[in-house]
């Protein structure tokens, strides 16, 4: 295998399906405080007040929720042509696209588990209207009035049939590193991997009801935990359901709260980023059944049932989101 490592640069935007478009773009604008860039007869795509790119987040119009696809950023042009000569080699790869409103040509392939994912190198930066410019010269535009602003796109979780073929590929096609594991009776039911010193912008989860290819959620990081006590107080005044939180996972040391958008997606409010990695020679931590509900739950409530069987396409699990 051709060294892999360092060529997948960060988490460049997600996709979500929604067939409640219009719903979906009112929660993430006026509740997290995203922005719209841009927008088609069929999809929308927003952005955090940090995040530097085009978008981070396209929602586009669906018969049911879920994900459309996970787009990667290359490190540079010659790193995606690396890594597209090894995706045809694995047989997951689907082909070049010619890109999309924000990024050039992308080459879009699948996991075992069949999520699609695409891998990119030119990218639009966000450049902000006069009214929206800042003086603080690292951020790309003012903090927003509307809502509680998220700050940036942190990552996603996705439900898998089987963890460890899944992050193998992740590991040996792209070069993601596992940073935490949880095992139950040495069987991997979640995995947390990452390209940069964050804990994870992918994590990997058992889907408890045997299907491929579902969606758990998409994750926004807010920078404080008294955010989530903010936010936490706009969605009840609105009528948002909250799943679960504000609490700490043991497994990244994130402060959390899970919430359901309009179209029934899952969205997590990040805290806090946990902590950084910045050993080279990091050893993956590994949370077994005897230390499990600390490394779910630090403190904070228990998650409900559903947070482990509800991903979208919901086919299988009697809908949980009215």
């Amino acid at each position: 295998m051709k060294m892999s490592l360092y060529d997948v640069a960060q988490l460049a935007h997600v996709e979500l399906y929604t067939p409640k478009l219009q719903e979906s773009v009112e929660f993430f604008t006026k509740i997290l405080g995203l922005q719209i860039t841009e927008a088609t007869n069929d999809s929308v795509y927003l952005r955090a007040y940090e995040d530097f790119y085009h978008h981070s987040l396209k929602l586009t119009a669906g018969p049911e929720a879920g994900l459309g696809h996970v787009a990667w950023r290359a490190s540079s042009k010659e790193a995606l042509e690396r890594r597209v000569k090894e995706l045809e080699a694995s047989g997951q790869g689907k082909g070049w696209i010619d890109g999309d409103l924000g990024h050039g040509r992308a080459y879009q392939f699948t996991t075992p588990d069949g999520h699609l994912h695409e891998i990119l190198w030119e990218v639009e930066y966000y450049q902000a209207p006069e009214d929206q410019k800042t003086l603080l010269k690292s951020r790309p535009q003012k903090r927003p009035t509307q809502g509680i602003p998220a700050r940036r796109l942190d990552h996603v979780n996705l439900m898998v049939s089987e963890v460890t073929p899944n992050k193998e590929f992740m590991a040996n096609q792209l070069g993601f590193k596992l940073r935490e594991r949880i095992t139950i009776n040495e069987e991997e039911i979640g995995a947390w991997m990452s390209v940069s010193p964050l804990v994870h912008e992918i994590a990997l989860m058992k889907d408890q009801t045997g299907q491929k290819g579902r969606f758990h959620h998409i994750a926004f990081w807010y920078g404080y935990p008294q955010h989530l006590m903010d936010v936490a107080d706009l969605l009840v005044e609105n009528g948002i359901k909250i799943e679960a939180g504000p609490g700490k996972h043991g497994v990244s040391q994130a402060y959390f709260m899970y919430i359901f958008e309009p179209g029934g997606n899952r969205v997590e409010l990040f805290g806090d980023s946990g902590y950084l990695i910045f050993d080279p020679d990091w050893k993956t931590i590994t949370w077994t059944e005897k230390d499990l509900q600390e490394a779910i739950i630090w403190y904070g409530s228990p998650l409900p049932e559903e947070y482990f069987l509800y991903g979208t396409p919901d086919r299988k699990v009697g809908a949980l989101v009215k």
